[in-house]
């Protein structure tokens, strides 16, 4: 039995906790109390390291500590988040950020693989809500589109400049190009972006994969409740 260290960041409010891995990027969970979060990081680190290729042992422990938290005006408990790590504000190696890039690029291509699945691309059952940027995304289509949107925003936090194509992946795929052409692109210098967010590299390159997460898992769950388990595709291991 090993024990699998996983570092967090907090994000929260009187509304809930918002908790992200700085060890495995793009990795989180959310709960109304402390507690309830930090609970659910056993299983999300397990799903993640299935997810991305990263062995382990289902008997392995998972050890949470939290170095760093914020609280914030946002509305956390539907996600919203504009915390910039301490980590994510130092310069990343071409070891690491090859890592990532193949984790950025697999989230995308999973993400499609999910959408491409689904028999009805405008089917919902969620009820209308909204968020900070408007309404939020119910139907496989609609979280297809707002989860493919942000790429050209994200990367123009870190002065990268695209137009979005309408493909998930191929446009992860260009924006990855667009970054590396660059000069000293993995220096990871710190953006002061819309909103007075702060953005790095390293920060964009977690989003992309928390982003693609958290939308895939409402694609998924929402279609296995109308076409069953079976006939979804599953890649992320939800």
């Amino acid at each position: 039995m090993n024990t699998i260290k996983n570092k967090v960041v907090v994000e929260y409010n009187d509304e809930g906790f918002l908790m992200y891995s700085e060890s495995f990027p793009g990795a989180y969970t959310r709960g109304k109390e402390l507690e309830e979060a930090l609970s659910k990081f056993p299983i999300e680190i397990k799903r993640y390291c299935k997810w991305a290729g990263i062995k382990y042992s289902e008997t392995d422990l998972v050890e949470t500590i939290i170095v760093q938290s914020k609280k914030s005006k946002l509305r956390i408990n539907e996600a919203d988040s504009d915390v910039i790590f301490l980590s994510e504000q130092a310069p990343i190696s071409k070891q690491e950020y090859e890592i990532l890039k193949i984790r950025v690029l697999k989230s995308a291509n999973d993400f499609q693989v999910i959408y491409d699945s689904i028999p009805d691309k405008n089917y919902t059952s969620l009820k209308e809500r909204k968020s900070f940027y408007g309404s939020v995304p119910r139907t496989p289509k609609e979280m297809y589109e707002h989860t493919n949107k942000v790429t050209k925003y994200y990367a123009g936090e870190i002065g990268v400049h695209i137009n979005n194509l309408e493909n998930i992946y191929q446009n992860r795929i260009q924006t990855i190009k667009a970054i590396e052409k660059v000069d000293n692109f993995m220096e990871s210098k710190t953006f002061n972006g819309s909103y007075g967010e702060q953005w790095s590299l390293r920060k964009v390159l977690r989003r992309f994969i928390w982003h693609d997460h958290i939308h895939a898992k409402g694609m998924y769950r929402t279609a296995i409740k109308e076409w069953g388990v079976g006939n979804i595709e599953n890649p992320f291991y939800f």
